[in-house]
């Protein structure tokens, strides 16, 4: 029904059904689909294909940012189970797994970070650079921050935002940051406080849960700084996720905050979560979403699955992830891991034979998981039922 095209132009929408309404996500948007709009078969009919095309859902929009990912440090202060960056388990009630070798990033490679952005975007023909500030933890390396965004502004800087765990949030390098374009930080909580005390753990012991939600509090009554709030699904902590979304509602502006769930896959060396994707998890998943609206959280609109500007072109034709020392990764997931490298920004890409084995794609996390047919009728069943409460109270 859908033609298959060239990997950076890739068109896969989506039809869902919900309880009201049925749904196409496609690279142009998202649109209310009726009965007459589609087949026997449940997929959308020749004139109905016609009809999204003239509204532009099939149109893949122009590539206009380059995305770049530059983790400031590879250190973190915090000894997760099931952080991708750790190198094994630690001894059983141990804060302090064996993480991947420490990096800092320094003027030097800022320097050349910059100068090898600045090629990428002329041979990719963008003017504007999007920013992740990503670790280990970022914040560790405050002024490594705070030089990369200053170092970017030349390059058409059009938003930077931050993957921190929250703890070392303070609003002094904040505001800097702020001023020199960061709109927005991401951070987890792994269930509610008792379960994420007990898992998001400081390496050197105790909880965290206070600590973070203390400083997202200070960091929103003084700067505009918008907060996406990762919640991680796993097995030990779903019964506490719905007291979770009332306490973070409680303590914070929930109009300053954008909320979503994501199961936790098996990415940590020896770590596992025996989740599946059963009814009852898809049902906990719809009520928390709408426990979330309730209070007044901002949840994204579900959209059809979209090509990471980094790790979905070979070659980093659109985007780039670079540790600390300068080495490039295609993908988060991978950066700072030694044997997972392909390339540096001194040097470039290395040749397509020897990053082909090494280039891993961040693309929807179900999909690699055991099951994964049965992970995108979850997800699918989560996303309809989302759009039809979206649509309910005037929200899409």
């Amino acid at each position: 029904m859908f033609e298959g095209r060239h990997r950076d132009e890739e068109l896969r929408p989506r039809v869902l059904r919900g309880e009201r309404n049925w749904w196409f996500l496609g690279p142009g948007g998202v649109a209310k689909l009726y009965s007459w709009h589609l087949g026997s078969d449940g997929a959308p009919t020749e004139d109905t294909i016609g009809w999204l095309g003239e509204q532009g859902m099939l149109r893949q929009p122009r590539r206009k940012n380059y995305s770049l990912t530059v983790l400031t440090t590879t250190h973190c202060n915090l000894g997760c189970s099931y952080c991708f960056q750790n190198l094994g388990q630690d001894e059983p009630g141990g804060t302090a797994p064996p993480r991947i070798a420490y990096t800092r990033l320094n003027s030097a490679t800022i320097k050349r970070i910059i100068e090898f952005t600045r090629e990428r975007m002329a041979a990719a023909g963008l003017e504007e650079l999007c920013v992740t500030l990503f670790g280990g933890e970022p914040l560790l390396n405050p002024r490594g921050c705070l030089e990369l965004l200053e170092a970017a502004a030349p390059l058409g800087l059009r938003y930077a935002d931050m993957v921190s765990n929250g703890t070392l949030l303070t609003t002094v390098p904040l505001k800097r940051m702020y001023d020199l374009g960061l709109r927005g930080i991401q951070i987890t909580f792994d269930g509610d406080e008792p379960e994420h005390d007990a898992l998001r753990v400081k390496r050197t012991g105790g909880g965290t849960f206070d600590t973070i939600v203390r400083n997202i509090r200070e960091v929103q009554e003084e700067t505009k700084i918008a907060f996406s709030l990762r919640v991680n699904v796993t097995a030990e902590n779903l019964g506490g996720i719905d007291r979770l979304v009332e306490r973070l509602a409680e303590r914070l502006k929930t109009t300053r905050c954008g909320i979503y769930f994501k199961i936790v896959g098996d990415v940590g060396i020896g770590y596992r979560n025996d989740v599946a994707a059963s009814e009852r998890l898809q049902q906990r998943f719809i009520d928390w979403n709408r426990r979330a609206l309730a209070c007044g959280f901002g949840v994204g609109r579900p959209r059809e699955i979209v090509p990471c500007p980094a790790c979905s072109f070979p070659g980093g034709r659109y985007g780039a992830v670079v540790s600390a020392d300068g080495s490039l990764s295609s993908c988060w997931e991978t950066a700072g891991k030694a044997d997972w490298t392909v390339g540096s920004v001194f040097d470039g890409y290395q040749p397509e034979e020897v990053t082909e084995p090494r280039w891993t794609t961040c693309e929807e996390d179900f999909l690699n998981f055991a099951d994964a047919d049965a992970w995108q009728r979850f997800h699918d069943s989560v996303d309809a039922a989302l759009l039809d409460d979206l649509v309910a109270m005037g929200r899409l």
